[in-house]
């Protein structure tokens, strides 16, 4: 895949690229496949917890209070971890992240960095920054490692692997493992992983990771993940650089009581995550000797000041609503043009990028809902999905024709002989676009030869907007109030 197909200022308008997708039937397997067993195994789990409903509230509630005093948070999360030997960056957009994870690296003396999974530093493209520099960026999370084998991007936002299968990784690993045997079995292609990796593991001397949460109270930092790399990421090399959203931030360590209980449920319907690893700061003969966390704005302080929009902050990236999304299940990820993708994604990235690029995305919902029934912090998708779509009009001009079209529309309709006329030139209008749909079996079409319906499926200019995700059905050749008249004559 292209790169620039996962970037938002490049990336086509999403109806354009759904359309590629949809005709990806591997594709739109794998993804529905996966999307099942996950969503099966979330549901067993979350009906079990009584108190699911209370945790999901509490949650919401510490995010959303966070939002409200987020600079106090991060400054004592920035007082904390500097006293225990770390070091704090603050950047505000991509461009300056980057040049300060170059720059350590550089002074650390790497031309190699082993990475955890971190959806913050694609959002960057740091691996492409890093590559730009001679420092080559191995990725040790499994469906990562596939994704940058395959040359390809993330689908998804905890299984970014998700739209491909068993066969295609098989393939991936024999070209780019350069192997001449692999087993087809689930544990074969681990096992090819994991050889490929340890020898990373044991010798590239500085990391880079993003974190779950940032912990005021202690200046920690967590992790959570079910592989075991992040541990080995987290306590082998002698440099560790962090790379963090500013929303990340929560007031105290109990918090993670809350944290920890929804986010595995809903991200891998687990009970919890198999390896949870927090640290602050620099511990004499126990992990790395150079901590670094770069606290990353990069629009964020412009989505906090949108009271509507800032409920976008709260999101623990658990990717439960791409699963529960029946938009998603059918395009997969790629079709958002960005690494965010799903629900979150079409409210997150138009806002990351400050409405000048992915405008298309707040209208890849059919506003079903669903991926508000399963958030674990309450984010109304749905709600900002609206305002977004509200902010895209009134950018584009779209309000203003819009409210000419209805007055026109409401000068036809007060009056019966414009109505009438207005009708009359849409039927020679439409005669050139409406096709009649093949009639319905068993229906009698010698009795009633007109039964089958006709359809406007498309309509030149801006009306095509309308047409090219829906059918228009076509003016009927007699009115009912004609056939009435016709009737009583």
């Amino acid at each position: 895949m292209n790169k620039a197909e996962l970037d938002p200022r490049v990336a086509l308008p999403f109806p354009k690229a759904a359309k590629a997708s949809l005709r990806d039937a591997q594709l739109r397997a794998n993804v529905r496949r996966a999307t099942d067993t996950i969503q099966a195994k979330r549901r067993k789990l979350v009906d079990e917890k009584k108190d699911w409903q209370e945790l999901r509230e509490s949650a919401r509630q510490i995010r959303a209070h966070v939002l409200e005093h987020l600079d106090v948070y991060l400054e004592e999360f920035e007082r904390n971890f500097t006293r225990a030997g770390g070091h704090v960056h603050w950047a505000r957009n991509d461009r300056e992240a980057q040049e300060i994870v170059v720059a350590i690296a550089k002074q650390a003396g790497a031309d190699e960095i082993i990475k955890i999974k971190s959806m913050t530093t694609e959002e960057i493209h740091l691996n492409d920054a890093l590559e730009a520099a001679g420092i080559h960026a191995y990725e040790t999370d499994l469906a990562e490692l596939i994704i940058q084998l395959g040359h390809d991007r993330p689908s998804h936002i905890v299984v970014p692997a998700l739209h491909k299968n068993r066969a295609q990784i098989r393939e991936i690993f024999l070209r780019e493992m350069h192997l001449t045997e692999l087993g087809e079995k689930p544990a074969d292609l681990a096992e090819a992983a994991r050889k490929f990796l340890r020898e990373k593991f044991l010798r590239v001397g500085t990391a880079v990771s993003g974190a779950n949460f940032l912990i005021a109270e202690t200046g920690g930092i967590c992790i959570v993940e079910s592989e075991g790399n992040g541990r080995m990421c987290l306590t082998l090399p002698e440099t560790l650089i962090s790379v963090v959203g500013i929303e990340k931030v929560i007031p105290r360590f109990a918090d993670l009581e809350v944290f920890l209980q929804v986010l595995a449920r809903s991200a891998t319907g687990e009970r919890m995550n198999p390896y949870s690893s927090i640290w602050s700061g620099v511990t004499p003969g126990d992990g790395p000797r150079n901590m670094h966390v770069v606290l990353l704005d990069n629009a964020r302080t412009a989505v906090l000041a949108d009271g509507e929009g800032r409920q976008t902050l709260q999101c623990i990236r658990c990717a439960a609503c791409l699963n529960a999304c029946p938009v998603y299940r059918q395009t997969g990820g790629h079709a958002y043009g960005s690494v965010y993708a799903g629900p979150i994604g079409a409210i997150l990235t138009p806002q990351l990028m400050e409405m000048r690029h992915g405008e298309s995305l707040p209208y890849a919902s059919s506003l079903c809902g669903a991926c508000y029934e399963v958030c674990p912090v309450k984010i109304d998708i749905p709600e900002v999905l609206i305002h977004l779509r509200n902010k895209v009009t009134q950018r584009n001009g779209w309000f203003a024709r819009e409210a000419m079209a209805m007055k026109a529309m409401a000068t036809i309709f007060r009056s019966e002989p414009r109505f009438r006329a207005a009708q009359r030139l849409a039927r020679m209008a439409q005669q050139p676009l409406a096709k009649k749909d093949l009639p319905i079996v068993g229906q009698d079409t010698q009795a009633r030869p007109d039964s089958a319906a006709s359809w406007v499926k498309w309509l030149p200019g801006i009306l095509g907007n309308w047409t090219q995700t829906r059918d228009l059905r076509a003016i009927p050749r007699e009115s009912f109030r004609e056939w009435w008249e016709k009737r009583r004559a």
